[in-house]
C-alpha cells in the first residue's frame, strides 16, 4: 500500500502571469484563487489552490507536491529516501503555512524534479466556483490530476528505484510506439491511488521537465465547449480530440503560455489493484488526437473540389 494519497499540487514558473490567469480562468474554467505580482493560484476545487504559478524564468514545472497519508507514513518515508542517499530536508514552518500544508519536506527524484512531500493539505473556507463549467473537475481521491515528465535519458530503472520502491507508486501500463521515422515514444504510467495514472515518464525528445497535466471534468460537454474556447480564442493546440487506449480518457491537448500543454479530458479509467494487469501497449491513441498542422490540412483537401468535380 502507497503512503502516498494523491498528487495535492503542481507550482510552474511563467515570466507572463497575466496570460497564465486568462489561459486558466477564461479558457479552461478555473478559479482564481489569488494573484499578487509574483504568482497566481488557480483552485479546481475544495483546496484552496491546485496550480501556482509563479513569476520566474523557468517557464516549466518546478515542485510536484504530494500528499501523505499520515505524519507516521512522512516519517517512515524520510528514513527510506534518506536511506536510499537522497537528500531531503525539512520545508519549515513558513514554507508549509504558505502552502496551506501542516508538515512537508523537500527532496529531488533523479531527474532533478523538485518534489514536496506535504500532510494536512487544508480545505478552503469557500467553495469552488466557476463561471464556465456545467459539471466540475474530477479531484477528490484521484488528487489533482495527472502529470506526464521527461526522463532526459534517465534509465528507467534508476528513476523506478524512486518511485516505485521509495515512495510506493505503482505501475499501471506501459506504451511503445514509433511515432515518427526514428522517434519512438516509451512511456511508463503510474498510479497511488484509484487514478490511472498520477505521473508518467517519457523517453521523448523535449527541453522541458513536464510534458503536459491532465484535467479531468465530470460532464463531457465540459470538453466540447473548452474545446471551443481555446479554438476561438487562438490558443495554440497539441493535438485534437480523441482517446487513449490505457486509460479511456476522452481529450484534446492544448499549450499553456508556458509552452508545455494541459491535456483536457474526460471519462478517466479507474484502477482497482485487486483485479490490474499491468499491459505493454504499441499505441498512444485509439483514436484522435491527431497534429493540428495534418487536421487543417486534410480539411483544405477535403473542402478543395477535384478537378473532376469542378466540371460539373
Amino acid at each position: 500500500m502507497t503512503p502516498l494519497k494523491e498528487l495535492a499540487y503542481v507550482v510552474y514558473q511563467s515570466s507572463n502571469l497575466s496570460d497564465w490567469e486568462r489561459f486558466g480562468v477564461d479558457l479552461l474554467g478555473m478559479q482564481l484563487a489569488h494573484k499578487d505580482a509574483d504568482s497566481l493560484r488557480l483552485r479546481t476545487d475544495q483546496k484552496p489552490y491546485r496550480w501556482i504559478i509563479e513569476h520566474g524564468p523557468a517557464e516549466d514545472l518546478v515542485v510536484s507536491g504530494y500528499e501523505v497519508e499520515s505524519g507516521a507514513a512522512l516519517d517512515e518515508l524520510i528514513d527510506k529516501i534518506s536511506s536510499a542517499g537522497f537528500e531531503i530536508k525539512e520545508g519549515g514552518p513558513a514554507l508549509a503555512a504558505s502552502r496551506g500544508v501542516d508538515r512537508m519536506v523537500l527532496t529531488t527524484d533523479p531527474m532533478g524534479n523538485r518534489l514536496e512531500l506535504v500532510t494536512g493539505f487544508a480545505d478552503a473556507d469557500t467553495p469552488f466556483q466557476s463561471e464556465l463549467l456545467l459539471g466540475e473537475f474530477v479531484t477528490g481521491s484521484g488528487g489533482a490530476g495527472h502529470q506526464v515528465l521527461m526522463s532526459h535519458g534517465v534509465p528507467r530503472e534508476t528513476y523506478l528505484a524512486f518511485y516505485n520502491d521509495l515512495l510506493g507508486f505503482k505501475v499501471s501500463d506501459i506504451i511503445i510506439e514509433e511515432i515518427s521515422p526514428g522517434i519512438v515514444a516509451d512511456l511508463i504510467f503510474l498510479h497511488c491511488n484509484p487514478r490511472h495514472h498520477t505521473v508518467a515518464f517519457g523517453d521523448m525528445p523535449s527541453p522541458k521537465k513536464t510534458h503536459h497535466f491532465m484535467v479531468e471534468v465530470t460532464d463531457i460537454r465540459d470538453v466540447g465547449l473548452a474545446y471551443d474556447r481555446c479554438m476561438d480564442a487562438r490558443q495554440p493546440f497539441e493535438m485534437t480530440l480523441g482517446m487513449h487506449p490505457n486509460d479511456h480518457m476522452f481529450s484534446f491537448y492544448v499549450r499553456t503560455p508556458s509552452g508545455f500543454s494541459v491535456e483536457y479530458g474526460w471519462g478517466g479509467l479507474l484502477i482497482d489493484d485487486a483485479t490490474w494487469e499491468v499491459k505493454t501497449l504499441n499505441r498512444m491513441d485509439t483514436w484522435g488526437h491527431h497534429r493540428p498542422a495534418r487536421v487543417a490540412e486534410l480539411l483544405t483537401e477535403a473542402a478543395t473540389p477535384t478537378q473532376t468535380g469542378a466540371s460539373k
